[in-house]
């Protein structure tokens, strides 16, 4: 039997829907790839897996290669918590700063670079780093577990002197629309196959669906079984996972044009 190749991202934003997904339905057709957004972006790209929750950034450059998996996503609307900009000065100063870049996500240094350049009017200078927090730019983007225990350096004072700005914030301020950082993205030709992938696939659908609804009415459950209670309290976790949106409507889909359109 050919298994149905799935991409897991093992950030603290998806862990309620894989929990649940591994914990009430069987997963033996699935085979879960584990890595960060930017390298299953590249395995999907060349066909290495056959679907995976994917950075927004990917499906909109491929859109010939990919469906969208309706209904669901990794959004925000308003603080997403975990995309963050850390920054030695105010924003309004980093023009012709450096800044740090992680090489972990494309859709967030695509969403940074639209941020400073069309709501803040900024021309600023970049580069990856494996240490974005390194002392050699005066700003630095951070996202997922990384960010999330980044801020609780600074909430708790053991990083002094930064001032840190949440992605999602500053986009919905500016536009008023959803920000998707992520969809579940499929290849076309999955659609087209004949073999076992093609009914699994489709098996995988409902079972991802219902995994999302189980998962958003057993957050209080789940939380004790994250692994950000290294750092984070049960109740900030919750508070974490509600702030998230999970949802794919027709204002996400505006968000997701217009991020689109400013980033062409």
């Amino acid at each position: 039997m050919n298994k149905l190749r799935v991409g897991r991202i093992n950030y603290a934003n998806l862990f309620p829907i894989y929990y649940i997904l591994e914990k009430e339905f069987d997963c033996t057709q699935y085979e879960f790839i584990e890595g960060v957004p930017s390298h299953l972006n590249r395995m999907l790209h060349k066909g290495e897996i056959d679907l995976s929750p994917s950075s927004s950034v990917e499906y909109l450059r491929n859109k010939n290669l990919y469906n969208i998996i309706d209904g669901v996503s990794i959004s925000s609307i308003g603080d997403v918590g975990s995309v963050f900009l850390f920054s030695k000065k105010p924003i309004e100063l980093l023009h012709k700063e450096l800044i740090n870049l992680t090489s972990q996500s494309d859709t967030s240094v695509a969403l940074l670079e639209i941020i400073l350049k069309k709501f803040y009017n900024l021309d600023c200078r970049f580069t990856v780093s494996s240490e974005p927090e390194s002392d050699n730019a005066e700003a630095f983007l951070m996202i997922g577990d990384d960010a999330l225990r980044y801020n609780a350096e600074v909430k708790s004072g053991r990083a002094s002197g930064i001032t840190v700005y949440d992605l999602g914030d500053l986009w919905y301020k500016n536009t008023g629309l959803p920000f998707v950082f992520a969809l579940w993205i499929v290849r076309k030709e999955l659609y087209r196959s004949d073999d076992d992938r093609n009914r699994i696939f489709t098996k995988y659908m409902d079972d991802l669906a219902a995994a999302k609804d189980i998962a958003l009415g057993s957050l209080h459950q789940i939380a004790q079984y994250s692994p950000l209670k290294q750092f984070m309290s049960e109740q900030d976790i919750i508070e974490y996972w509600s702030n998230l949106n999970y949802g794919l409507t027709t204002e996400h889909k505006k968000g997701l044009a217009l991020f689109d359109e400013y980033r062409g």
